[in-house]
């Protein structure tokens, strides 16, 4: 199923997400979940999507540095932490939450991160370069953070006020 991708403006998208809990774990409900956030990221042609943006408060990510042209490329990250970063990245960066809307962002070149696959087991990922980016900033979206929250304040504010006068418009829903 294809979830409809929650826009900015929406405060999920900047609320702190709750983990998913031990009983949660390998249960057709979480599979389903982690299948059509796949499918929904795909649909949408992003790399990432994070539980929030489409609507669920929860610490759970996808991630597919190919896009779907590889499958041994996909990745979940349940409840992930970062357990280290090295070196800077400042490429352009977008958001599926946040169409049409693109600027630099710095970030690390290599991230680390400890997280759970759907069965519950923890496992550890070092990412380099997209796969870094698409780490942090799907990380970012469990924390309530976008990525414009890592812009200049003037560059956030551009942004803001160009999705106001869409909304205004009804062009952003």
């Amino acid at each position: 199923m294809v979830y409809k991708i929650v826009k900015y403006g929406d405060p999920v998208l900047e609320e702190v997400c709750e983990s998913v809990t031990v009983s949660e774990f390998g249960t057709p409900a979480l599979k389903q979940l982690v299948a059509d956030m796949f499918e929904t990221m795909y649909a949408a042609k992003g790399v990432g999507l994070a539980a929030p943006q489409i609507g669920i408060k929860k610490r759970l990510t996808v991630i597919d540095p190919s896009a779907g042209d590889e499958k041994n490329e996909r990745i979940v990250l349940i409840n992930p932490e970062i357990l280290h970063k090295e070196g800077k990245l400042n490429e352009e960066e977008g958001c599926l939450s946040i169409p049409g809307f693109r600027e630099p962002v710095q970030r690390a070149r290599v991230t680390r991160v400890k997280a759970q696959d759907e069965n519950g087991e923890w496992f550890e990922l070092t990412g380099e370069d997209l796969l870094s980016r698409a780490i942090q900033h799907e990380n970012d979206h469990l924390d309530g953070v976008l990525f414009i929250h890592r812009l200049s304040p003037l560059k956030r504010d551009m942004i803001r006020r160009k999705i106001r006068k869409l909304q205004k418009a009804g062009e952003w829903d």
